[in-house]
């Protein structure tokens, strides 16, 4: 299959993420032409190959200027989390991907896919087995999946105007070596005695590796290609294919990393009131750090979340690159190896 040109490179907002540079990585190893959009340098790929763009997404000039000659856009570039303030959220979320399909359909690009987050549908009860047909909610429980619901809107109704294909996917829970957010902030948690377990403890969730999620949108790329009218103008759930119960997950994260998994619970609904009340305090005293419990990750944390995903795979040819069983293998690996090492910590 032709991946693409030299004339004609793929770019990836984000680049400088976890995601990001995984896509970038995956991307430069099959021999693409790859630009990179960031703030932050990112040596060890520009070393690979990448070259890279340093800029700030929110400024219109810098984005249209930078995504000149490409003919593929991927747009990972987002600020998550379940606190602060709105602004925040919806100038990196929104406007920032705004400016991103303004510079598509002003240099006539060919697609763009952006990364959404299947929390975009979440309402703080039960998902199982859900797919794409599942509504927006009425309410969300925090700025990030709201803003991310308005720029998949977007994204989406663009598909087909002025010659520009566009999809959205949606990886849930994106874990793996390296990974800067959700294992670092699960261990820390427990660490402190922090982490409860909330509800049952037997909800189950879907996850995804990150080499899996940074597979998805290649596999999209060239979907796009193949056969734009077949998967275009629509969003995709993205995960393992595997839902594990989310407690025994984390119950191995920590035995992994040598940290006691929690065994104290709490009833969900207690959780999910004392986030609300905490909410409500924080916002009182306008503090910007984030309470130890909202309502979002009281839900997240208490309720079933897994998708069914056979549209991405019959779509888009996706498929599992990394099993659950591998990756926590590479896990472990990896943080023997950081043990050992002597410039360990």
């Amino acid at each position: 299959m032709n991946h693409g040109t030299p004339d004609e490179p793929i770019a990836v907002t984000g680049c400088s993420g976890f995601l990001g540079s995984e896509i970038c990585r995956q991307l430069l190893d099959r021999g693409d032409r790859v630009l990179g959009l960031s703030r932050r340098d990112v040596p060890a790929l520009v070393q690979a190959g990448l070259q890279h763009e340093p800029g700030d997404l929110c400024d219109a000039e810098y984005v249209n200027a930078a995504l000149s000659g490409v003919s593929t856009v991927i747009h990972t570039a987002a600020v998550a989390g379940v606190w602060g303030p709105w602004k925040h959220f919806y100038l990196s979320n929104v406007v920032a991907t705004r400016n991103v399909l303004a510079a598509c359909q002003s240099h006539s690009i060919d697609r763009l896919i952006f990364t959404s987050s299947p929390s975009v549908t979440f309402d703080g009860k039960h998902q199982r087995s859900v797919d794409e047909r599942q509504p927006y909610p009425d309410r969300w429980l925090c700025h990030y999946p709201r803003t991310k619901a308005i720029a998949e809107r977007e994204v989406i109704a663009a598909d087909a105007r002025d010659g520009l294909r566009t999809l959205s996917l949606r990886p849930h829970l994106i874990w793996g070596e390296d990974d800067p957010h959700l294992l670092p902030r699960v261990l820390q948690r427990a660490r402190s005695g922090r982490l409860r377990v909330v509800g049952s403890g037997k909800n189950c969730v879907d996850t995804v590796h990150v080499v899996n999620a940074a597979a998805a949108h290649v596999d999209a790329i060239d979907a796009m290609r193949r056969d734009p009218n077949g998967c275009c103008g629509r969003s995709y759930f993205i995960a393992q294919d595997e839902p594990v119960p989310c407690w025994d997950w984390i119950g191995q994260l920590c035995e992994i990393h040598g940290v006691p998994a929690p065994r104290k619970a709490i009833p969900l609904p207690f959780a999910y009131a004392v986030g609300a009340i905490l909410e409500a305090a924080y916002c009182v005293l306008r503090r910007e750090d984030e309470p130890p419990m909202t309502r979002f990750v009281a839900a997240q944390l208490g309720r079933d979340h897994y998708f069914d995903t056979s549209a991405s795979r019959e779509r888009l040819g996706y498929r599992v690159r990394v099993t659950m069983e591998e990756g926590l293998r590479r896990l472990r690996a990896c943080h023997e190896n950081a043990t050992e090492s002597p410039h360990s910590e």
